[in-house]
Formats: structure tokens, C-alpha cells, sequence
């Protein structure tokens, strides 16, 4: 099969991490252009990866440049019109998360998906791909832990990183916004049902500046699906020992622990403190696999002509949960979920 040409728009820490995967790392996929509004993110597209077609306008990188499809890695705010004007122009897209920052916005990326049936459209929700999180949902569809009635999922970012949260904070939507759509979106998966109830709360001990922004650094919420399942998301920004993702799923004759100590490898140190493990510090680190697999998978979509599992309409309801569930949280009530 011919390789696939890609462009890429953001060049950022993840941006870097999908431009490698799709230099390096895909046989039938390349790399043959790089859009960023950011100098020094162009001369390592150009030095490190030896692209030769750099752009830092959008539209210009559409127009001219030489690709099947287009990897946006862009900020959140953009990323819809980014979509929509890619399929407009023909192209392939892979989004990251979330679709958008606002209803509108996805309603947006909706039509022109809509408009192109031809074409396809991939959302990064990679912890779908992560081989444990596949691993569990084969276990689930086998039915070996049964009819699965709750979802229990933690994502706590390292302290290490807090003053980078901190500042992102005032423009971030909040905790949950910013942190719960990948939870969001495996409870939808794991329990297959979406919820239709929502109480959330949050706190602050340790780093004040973050109410300065009508934000917390450690956030709850319960939700209750229409089948009746139950989810229940625990987010923070202040995990001392690295960067901490699990999620537990229950059913009816067994459970599932994804992760539930976040180790970086399979050894384990005896030393002065006793015996431990090392923790992850990142999500490229946690998820390198998974980035890897997800692209892999959109590039196989394209040369099949097969729609992802993942689609427009997952991005959508992830980001109205993520609204309500905020909603709840300045309201400090619960709150129906609408679609």
C-alpha cells in the first residue's frame, strides 16, 4: 500500500511525540510537512525530522502542501475549525482531545464530518488503545467479570508540574475540563451507556493560587448512566510520587484494576526505604504505546476506507459531560445531563 502524507499542526510535547511516531515509527505513513505558529517547533520539524515543508499559517499548509491527511495537535480552541477546513480541503484528519472547547465547536466539527463521508476522522482518545485498557475491554466483552456496573477512575498529574497548571488554570475551563475527558470517555466505553446524572465537588489544600481562578487542585464527581451503572472520576494536580492514571471497573462477577500502582517499569529497588518501584513522571511516558497505536490505527482506517471506533459523536458527548459536570461543581448541585 502507498504511504500515507501527512501534515501536522502543532509541534508542542505531544505534537512532537505524534510528528516522531509518524517520521519514524509507521511503515506506511510520512511525514512531508509541519505547521506551527511557533519558530523553534518548525526548526525541529525541519532539523530533527527532516521536513522540508514548514508553515506557520493553517490554511497555507492545506494549500500547498503535498498530504493525504492531517495530524492537529494544536490548542484545544482550535482544533474544530482546524477539522472542519482540513475536510473541506480533502484531507484525513486526526485530532487530538478533547474536539473542542465548547458545544458550538463540536457541532461545527459535526457538519463538515457530516459533509465528508468520503474522507476519515479520528479522535485521539489513546487510552483506548493502551494495551491494558484493551486488554480490559476484551475481558469485558468475553464476559468474564460479568455485567459491568461501575467505573472508578483516578488521574492525578505529578506536583512536579503544578506551577504549569497553576498558570494554565484562568483559560483551562477548570479541573474538569481540563482533566476528566479521557475518564469521561473510557467510563461511556467501559459501561456502555452514557450518564444522565451528575454531583461534583472539589478542594484546595495545598496550593491557593488555584482559587484565584474559581478552580481547585483536586476534583470529584459521581455520575448515574441511563442503564443504571454508576462511574465515580477523582482528579488532581498534586501526586508527590510522579503521574498516577487508574481506573477499576466492577461487574456483576468480578473486577478489573487498570493501573493500580502507576510503575515505570518491572523493577523493583531494596534499598534504605525498603523494597519499592518508580513511578511515572508524564503521560507521554505512561501512554508512549498507546500514541503509538492509535496513529497506527488511523493510517490502517485510511487505507481500508474503515470508520474508527472512535468517532465525532464520542468527542461531543465527552465534552457535554465535562460541561454539566463542571456545571455541578460551581452550582454545587446535581445536575441532569441533556444531549
Amino acid at each position: 500500500m502507498k504511504k500515507i502524507k501527512f501534515g501536522i499542526a502543532g509541534l508542542g510535547r505531544l505534537g512532537k511525540v505524534h510528528a516522531q511516531n509518524i517520521a519514524s515509527k509507521i511503515e506506511n505513513a510520512e511525514l512531508t510537512a509541519a505547521c506551527s505558529i511557533v519558530p523553534n517547533e518548525l526548526d525541529f520539524a525541519r532539523d530533527k525530522l527532516g521536513v522540508k515543508n514548514v508553515y506557520s499559517d493553517y490554511k497555507e499548509m492545506l494549500s500547498k502542501a503535498d498530504i493525504d491527511a492531517v495530524a492537529i495537535i494544536t490548542t484545544s480552541s482550535e482544533h474544530c475549525w482546524q477539522i472542519a477546513a482540513a475536510l473541506d480541503a480533502g484531507k484525513h484528519v486526526f485530532s487530538d482531545k478533547p474536539l473542542g472547547t465548547t458545544i458550538d465547536e463540536c457541532r461545527l466539527a459535526e457538519e463538515a464530518v457530516l459533509r465528508h463521508p468520503d474522507l476519515i476522522f479520528f479522535l485521539g482518545f489513546m487510552r483506548r488503545f493502551d494495551p491494558s485498557y484493551t486488554y480490559a475491554m476484551d475481558q469485558i466483552k468475553a464476559g468474564k467479570i460479568g455485567k459491568p456496573y461501575m467505573v472508578k477512575a483516578t488521574g492525578i498529574d505529578p506536583e512536579a508540574l503544578v506551577q504549569s497548571a497553576i498558570k494554565f488554570s484562568p483559560t483551562s475551563g477548570g479541573i474538569f475540563i481540563d482533566m476528566a475527558i479521557h475518564d469521561i470517555d473510557l467510563m461511556r466505553w467501559f459501561l456502555g451507556s452514557d450518564p444522565v446524572e451528575v454531583y461534583a465537588g472539589g478542594s484546595t489544600f495545598k496550593h491557593p493560587e488555584f482559587k484565584k481562578s474559581n478552580d481547585d487542585e483536586t476534583g470529584i464527581a459521581m455520575y448515574k448512566c441511563a442503564n443504571g451503572s454508576m462511574g465515580f472520576i477523582h482528579v488532581g494536580r498534586t501526586a508527590s510520587y510522579g503521574y498516577h492514571v487508574e481506573t477499576e471497573v466492577i461487574g456483576t462477577e468480578g473486577t478489573l484494576r487498570i493501573s493500580p500502582v502507576p510503575e515505570k517499569n518491572l523493577c523493583f529497588i531494596y534499598d534504605q526505604y525498603g523494597v519499592r518501584q518508580e513511578c511515572v513522571g508524564s503521560f507521554p511516558e505512561r501512554f508512549a504505546e498507546a500514541y503509538l497505536l492509535e496513529m497506527e490505527n488511523f493510517v490502517n482506517c485510511i487505507q481500508k476506507n474503515k470508520k474508527p471506533d472512535v468517532n465525532v459523536y464520542d468527542g461531543t458527548k465527552s465534552t457535554q459531560i465535562a460541561f454539566a459536570t463542571a456545571e455541578s461543581y460551581k452550582k454545587n448541585s446535581l445536575i441532569s445531563i441533556t444531549y
